[in-house]
């Protein structure tokens, strides 16, 4: 069996969703790459305001999810067809209040899912999260 020619593998194909709190210049909101698309970390930033969508748990962890969920449908695919979710918290101790909304994102779709505490977050969010998700 021959090895593929470096130049025949898939590229990265970046994204960028007009409307969305924008990516900074370093990163793209989200990339495809063959069958999958990976979602940067979003924010709860509410795009209509580019601020939190609130100083809660909750409020941010909906924000966030609603993001992704905008970004997955852009590039043709959605919260059914995520594969992996991460979330970083900075009150790890207040996993079950993002737990209670991505409970109503993820019914019975259930991704496999880590969650990490850190420190602290840019513009003092509570919450970020990423996925990866099938085309």
């Amino acid at each position: 069996m021959s090895q593929p020619i470096k130049g025949d593998r898939p590229r990265p194909v970046p994204l960028h969703i007009p409307g969305l709190p924008p990516a900074n210049p370093t990163y793209s909101q989200a990339v495809v790459l063959g069958d999958l698309v990976f979602v940067s970390g979003q924010l709860g930033i509410d795009p209509m305001t580019n601020r939190l969508a609130g100083d809660d748990m909750r409020s941010q962890t909906r924000q966030a999810l609603l993001n992704i969920e905008r970004i997955l449908k852009e590039a043709g695919s959605g919260l059914e067809r995520v594969a992996r979710c991460n979330l970083y918290l900075t009150d790890y101790n207040r996993l079950g209040e993002a737990n209670e909304v991505y409970a109503e994102f993820f019914h019975e779709h259930k991704p496999a899912k880590t969650g990490v505490g850190v420190s602290q977050l840019w513009a003092g969010a509570l919450i970020e999260i990423e996925v990866t998700a099938a085309l």
